[in-house]
């Protein structure tokens, strides 16, 4: 997934300086670099990084903003507290890491909607189809027949 961009009409490529904070538009295509993974959208503090960090190795399905925290070592309210004052919260980010995970996955292979939905930690099927068009632009099967 080219993923996010900021406001820039020229350039489908994303910058590796974008932060989280700019304008964000969804692209029409899964492709590019990303071999810095999803922090390469995201200016990070360290909570925002170790939070990041928990996610992408963690079990989606099973991951709220609790248990998070209390990997942490934090309470809940002190995690969203940091993660506001780095202008993001935990939803967000948990998006994030479902759609860097979501590329990692169609990058070599195509995979039906239904295994990727229960994956990326998604209760129902159709929430990750929303979530696909929102992060590309374009529906799942109209991306498999782009693309596979």
């Amino acid at each position: 997934m080219e993923g996010l961009r900021a406001n820039d009409t020229t350039d489908n490529n994303l910058d590796k300086d974008v932060l989280v904070m700019e304008n964000i538009q969804p692209t029409p295509a899964l492709s590019g670099d990303h071999s810095q993974g999803p922090s390469r959208y995201l200016y990070q503090s360290r909570t925002t990084d170790r939070v990041l960090h928990i996610l992408l190795r963690g079990d989606l399905s099973r991951l709220r903003a609790d248990s998070v925290a209390q990997q942490l070592g934090m309470s809940c309210t002190t995690l969203r507290r940091r993660l506001r004052h780095d202008h993001t919260h935990y939803q967000f980010l948990l998006d994030r890491a479902r759609q860097y995970r979501c590329e990692q996955k169609l990058r070599g292979s195509w995979l039906p909607g239904k295994c990727l939905a229960d994956e990326l930690g998604y209760l129902e099927v159709n929430s990750f189809y929303r979530a696909f068009r929102r992060w590309t632009g374009i529906s799942f099967s109209e991306y498999k027949l782009r693309h596979f």
